[in-house]
């Protein structure tokens, strides 16, 4: 139970700490888009998260097929 109280105090924590970090975010995402590289990126979030939505089609796939 403390271990789960630990994790939430450590999550609302960054989400505090986030707005101090934005404006820096922002120039960076300028910096990055006049450069070009931000599709670079874009481009790697989506076939990361597209290989992960594909893992867990997969994966439910095979539980519901031991299930029966």
């Amino acid at each position: 139970m403390k271990k789960r109280y630990t994790f939430l105090i450590i999550f609302l924590f960054n989400f505090i700490s986030q707005p101090t970090y934005a404006q820096d975010a922002v120039i960076m995402a300028d910096t990055m888009r006049s450069e070009g590289k931000i599709y670079v990126v874009v481009g790697a979030i989506v076939i990361i998260l597209g290989g992960l939505f594909t893992y867990l089609v997969r994966l439910d796939r095979k539980v519901n097929k031991l299930k029966q």
